[in-house]
């Protein structure tokens, strides 16, 4: 049953944004919705602020980075996120050198930019490199949250000991770029609705409630069995163990065909001006079929709906509504 607080989730006209994948918004405290996403080109960053989520849509983009025309920054620059920490701006995403796969794989690695102005769609953002994992491999989704006075990296990598394309990751921080200590895997894929296509654990987002660590992720291929699950934690655990970490055996968001959604995932979290709403951020598309490679098809669109809780203290994400011609901010 869909929580009271989740039914309310129309008063956004979605899609929000289109032609926008993996979409990444953050509540500044000035006020300010910021958002960065994938371009169907995979060719620039860029940023984005409205006073509201609905107002996203109509904000002009500011272009804040261009991929280079050769090295391993300049193909297929996807999934930025856009975090403030320690009084600066911070851009995490991945390139590759090439469009080009071996055995299924890409070649991505995952990179940061930092601006020092108050406004990130102004000043200068500077390259701070690769983030350096245990091992070269491809590598992804990096995201980062503070819990404890630690900040700490979560991030999606293919472990070449481990079959498949891409399983969890977390590990301490040094400074916004940097990683410190051992890297843990706390998901790889294990059941048959993160299986189909291909084995993929990617694209997490971390919510701190009711005690406890939630990461949602997405897994399976990008077309229509692309999905979300959860990982839960104690908020008193230690995050660096394995053990601490508890997956749910079933999707928590998934296409709905009665409401024409179809691979809803990869999503952000944030909340309602008011900071009395959750407020779910995701990518679905509305129709099944897909002519060609599923990434290359550029109508994964940026969606937004509240959702509520559980008794047990748990996300209810429900089910993603549908398209609307017309709705309320």
């Amino acid at each position: 049953m869909i929580s009271k607080q989740a039914a309310t989730a129309q008063q956004f006209s979605n899609p929000v944004i289109p032609q926008r994948a993996d979409p990444w918004v953050y509540k500044h405290t000035d006020g300010y919705y910021y958002f960065t996403a994938s371009v169907p080109e995979y060719d620039r960053l860029e940023v984005r602020r409205a006073k509201t989520i609905g107002e996203l849509g109509s904000a002009e983009p500011v272009v804040v980075w261009r991929k280079y025309d050769t090295g391993p920054m300049s193909a297929n620059i996807w999934a930025p996120e856009i975090h403030f920490v320690g009084g600066k701006w911070y851009i995490y995403f991945a390139a590759a050198r090439t469009t080009e796969t071996v055995d299924g794989l890409f070649d991505h690695r995952m990179f940061v930019l930092e601006n020092e102005s108050a406004n990130p769609l102004e000043g200068n953002w500077t390259e701070k490199g690769q983030i350096i994992a245990n091992w070269e491999s491809f590598s992804l989704d990096a995201t980062s949250f503070e819990h404890g006075g630690i900040q700490y990296l979560v991030w999606a990598q293919q472990d070449p000991a481990i079959a498949g394309n891409s399983n969890l990751y977390i590990a301490q921080m040094s400074n916004p770029w940097t990683i410190s200590g051992k890297q843990v895997m706390i998901a790889t894929p294990e059941y048959d609705w993160e299986k189909i296509g291909f084995l993929v654990n990617e694209g997490a987002a971390v919510l701190k409630r009711n005690g406890k660590i939630f990461i949602s992720f997405s897994a399976s291929a990008t077309d229509h069995n692309y999905c979300m699950g959860l990982l839960t934690a104690e908020a008193t655990s230690d995050l660096l163990d394995p053990a601490s970490w508890t997956k749910t055996a079933e999707p928590v968001f998934q296409t709905n065909e009665a409401n024409g959604q179809y691979g809803p995932g990869h999503n952000s979290f944030t909340v309602s001006p008011d900071g009395e709403q959750d407020i779910l951020v995701y990518h679905a598309r509305n129709y099944k079929e897909i002519e060609g490679d599923p990434l290359y098809d550029p109508n994964r669109h940026t969606r937004a709906q509240v959702f509520g809780w559980h008794a047990d203290g748990t996300p209810d994400f429900g089910i993603p509504v549908a398209d609307a011609a017309a709705g309320i901010e």
